[in-house]
């Protein structure tokens, strides 16, 4: 899929001259708009790692619900910056420390006995580090007596393999409701507080589990704080797109698109429907993926309007792609924003599904579902029609092609195996 983009402040429309912000001040607001992002990202880690902290020290129900609260509210934010991936290498190198999924939880902690011991595609499979003190990764013996930040980080991806992920939200996740064994029926993961009770230890290793979870939350805090600073003033993020010319456009343009087309429609909500999986899920320890779903998407019209809603209620706003798109095809911009509110108002039904009728994701996606299943295709199918509006606005703005991420599931579905 290619597409194009715009230079010109300016353009003339029936005659009339419209007014449009410049390309530079556009590019600017959308880096300060990342920033604050990132910042609340960062506000909401830093809330998570004071509950954990709590969570450690007086490991009770109370703390632990606490701190699964503090973590769904640490994704609010996070997911609305995914936008920024694709386009911007330096967001896209560093996401997976972040944000992998989905894992292999059995390299971190106990599992359940569906698991399995074992993965052709995977020797660290079952390796669970919270239970052992040293692992064999790639030839190399690491030293995880001790669990830190950096022990941590050595293992993510241990061997080449996506699936070991061992640090970020997913990771964490993991720890906060460990797995959900429930399938495609109701209910999410139910660790008990006491898998961190010294003194009343359930699945053993309480005093490493805690460690873990102590150490990812740092490193996640770390990383949102390194980030951060990337689109502050001076930043390497900042400084790439403000400093990019007609590549700073191209690089808004290619992360909305490809979020809206490859990755979420197709990775996180396609392939999971079409295999009936709820190991696709997103967000599958928690149940908390039509959140996920719902910020990403508003992350995308966020980017296109040049708005942004804060964690403390703020909103900014600011020169906009869509005003660059307005200024050359008025009825493109207003189409894509029709259909970027549609999209949101499809989101939104799988979060009453989930909020009001108690029907989380994973139960839409279980086969033989007829009615959940076409109400996350309505979704899907959302998100494909909008993705068809970028391009058109996109063409709107004459200029040089852009590629979005493409998916097996929507351009080679028979590739898929069920």
């Amino acid at each position: 899929m290619k597409r194009a983009i715009v230079l010109i402040a300016g353009l003339c429309l029936g005659g009339q001259v419209l007014a449009a912000p410049t390309q530079q001040t556009v590019l600017e607001h959308y880096a300060d708009l990342a920033q604050a992002m990132y910042q609340d990202s960062l506000t909401t880690a830093k809330a998570l790692q004071e509950a954990v902290g709590k969570l450690i020290e007086q490991p009770t129900e109370k703390n632990l619900g606490a701190a699964r609260t503090a973590w769904k509210a640490a994704r609010v934010p996070y997911q609305q910056t995914e936008a920024y991936r694709f386009g911007n290498a330096i967001v896209d190198n560093w996401e997976g420390k972040v944000n992998a999924w989905p894992l292999d939880e059995g390299l971190i902690d106990y599992v359940g006995t569906s698991y399995g011991s074992e993965s052709d595609e995977n020797p660290f499979y079952s390796a669970n580090i919270i239970a052992n003190k040293m692992v064999m990764v790639g030839g190399e013996h690491i030293d995880a007596g001790k669990i830190t930040m950096d022990v941590l980080a050595s293992l993510q991806e241990a061997g080449g393999v996506e699936a070991n992920v061992a640090i970020g939200y997913h990771a964490i996740e993991f720890l906060l409701w460990g797995q959900d064994l429930h399938g495609t029926g109701s209910g999410a993961g139910e660790r008990p507080a006491t898998d961190f009770d010294t003194r009343n230890c359930t699945h053993g290793n309480c005093d490493r589990r805690a460690a873990y979870l102590k150490a990812a939350t740092d490193l996640l805090v770390d990383d949102l704080g390194w980030m951060t600073r990337q689109w502050g003033k001076g930043g390497e993020a900042r400084t790439t797109v403000a400093g990019g010319g007609d590549r700073g456009l191209v690089t808004i343009l290619t992360g909305m698109g490809s979020l809206s087309y490859g990755e979420l429609a197709g990775e996180r909500m396609k392939l999971g429907l079409m295999l009936h999986d709820p190991e696709e899920e997103h967000d599958c320890f928690s149940d908390n993926t039509h959140f996920s779903h719902y910020y990403d998407a508003m992350g995308i019209r966020n980017v296109y309007t040049g708005s942004y809603v804060r964690v403390d209620g703020t909103k900014l706003t600011g020169p906009s792609i869509a005003d660059l798109v307005a200024a050359k095809n008025a009825d493109a911009d207003k189409a894509l924003r029709k259909g970027l509110d549609a999209t949101l108002a499809k989101m939104q039904v799988l979060v009453d599904s989930a909020e009001k009728k108690g029907v989380h994701y994973d139960q839409l996606i279980g086969e033989g579902n007829k009615e959940g299943n076409a109400m996350v295709m309505a979704a899907i199918d959302s998100l494909l029609n909008q993705t068809k509006l970028i391009e058109k606005a996109v063409t709107s703005l004459d200029v040089s092609p852009i590629e979005f991420e493409g998916s097996d599931s929507l351009d080679n579905p028979d590739s898929i195996s069920k």
